[in-house]
């Protein structure tokens, strides 16, 4: 079992804890609370850089300890506390009675490195783990019960798994594999013309809204948009259009509100850098994918387990969802991490 040292609190500055008292002990610590810690990273691509590392814990002191990431427009709110009570991007995965209920474990989560759109340079799914790596040890936080990431979040995990299996003690990988599919690979870069061509133009809101539309197609399924937007073309002043633009043209909206141009180009570009070899992780690793997926196509999910001989395990669902189905499908989801961190327990 791993324990978060009551050096915690005590860590960085009282400017950087939010949720804590400083005249807080253990005893009386409060079951959330944020935090900052700086450290020196070595970086695959950009070199030795002193990165800021910002993080939320929720669950009670000397619980297992369970990392949680996301995809790239994830963050460190998981889920609304009586500390933090906005909603969090995990809202519905989180809570009494789930898998992932903050009363019975300490979860963890931080923003990732680049996401706050001040690192303009290159960024491999290996530096967020490394700064992963770093984070526990400034934490006190020896080994994780397990690791839960979704899908840039699952890249990260298996190159956690991969250069540190002796801090984690399970991986649960949901729609992530080991390499990015060529085809998805293509899919981002076309997205990222998409910005490039609205900073030619001093948009870089449109191109960063364009980007994100194009995104949406590739999260989703044409069994969804099917049901969802079949209905006949509309013609607005001379134009046709069609059912789902309402719809994309919100979510670009929502998008560029909260993410920094420079935080998306950079850490799409993360996706595609990202590469690690099956042999390579030594943790027992339950791989979950989704039939339809496709920015993680089902075969390449088999690879990954095949790669991953004994220490693999392979789950697949069917969701009209596709890649979005870990956001949409929550109580199947829930199913399947209230088995494996059961097991995840039961490891020595």
């Amino acid at each position: 079992m791993s324990f978060v040292s009551p050096s915690l609190h005590r860590l960085a500055e009282p400017s950087s804890l939010e949720g804590l008292p400083l005249s807080s002990t253990q005893d009386d610590a409060p079951r959330a609370l944020r935090g900052e810690v700086v450290v020196e990273l070595a970086m695959r691509h950009a070199g030795t850089r002193a990165v800021t590392l910002r993080y939320e814990l929720q669950g009670p002191v000397g619980a297992p300890v369970v990392f949680v990431a996301g995809g790239i427009s994830a963050h460190r709110h998981l889920t609304a506390s009586h500390v933090f009570p906005e909603n969090g991007w995990l809202n519905d995965l989180v809570g009494a009675g789930r898998a992932l209920d903050p009363a019975q474990r300490q979860l963890l989560a931080f923003d990732f490195i680049g996401a706050d759109g001040r690192l303009d340079a290159p960024i491999d799914s290996a530096d967020q783990a490394d700064a992963i790596a770093k984070l526990l040890g400034a934490l006190g936080i020896a080994r994780l019960e397990a690791f839960v990431g979704y899908s840039y979040g699952a890249l990260v995990g298996l190159q956690f798994a991969a250069r540190h299996p002796e801090r984690v003690k399970k991986l649960i990988a949901v729609s992530g594999a080991h390499r990015a599919h060529p085809y998805a690979a293509a899919w981002r870069a076309l997205q990222r013309r998409a910005v490039t061509l609205g900073q030619l133009q001093c948009a870089d809101a449109q191109g960063l809204s364009l980007a994100r539309q194009f995104a949406m197609l590739s999260y989703r399924t044409p069994e969804e948009f099917g049901e969802r937007f079949d209905t006949a073309p509309e013609i607005v002043n001379g134009r046709v259009r069609v059912a789902a633009e309402d719809y994309l043209d919100a979510a670009g909206a929502q998008y560029v509100a909260r993410t920094p141009v420079t935080a998306y180009v950079r850490l799409s570009e993360s996706i595609d850098l990202h590469r690690v070899d099956p042999a390579d992780i030594r943790v027992p690793t339950l791989v979950v994918a989704v039939e339809g997926d496709r920015l993680v196509p089902l075969s390449d999910s088999v690879a990954l387990v095949e790669g991953l001989g004994t220490l693999g395990q392979l789950r697949v669902l069917r969701s009209p969802y596709g890649h979005d189905a870990f956001l949409k499908e929550t109580d199947r989801i829930d199913s399947i991490l209230t088995s494996a961190l059961r097991a995840a327990g039961d490891l020595a």
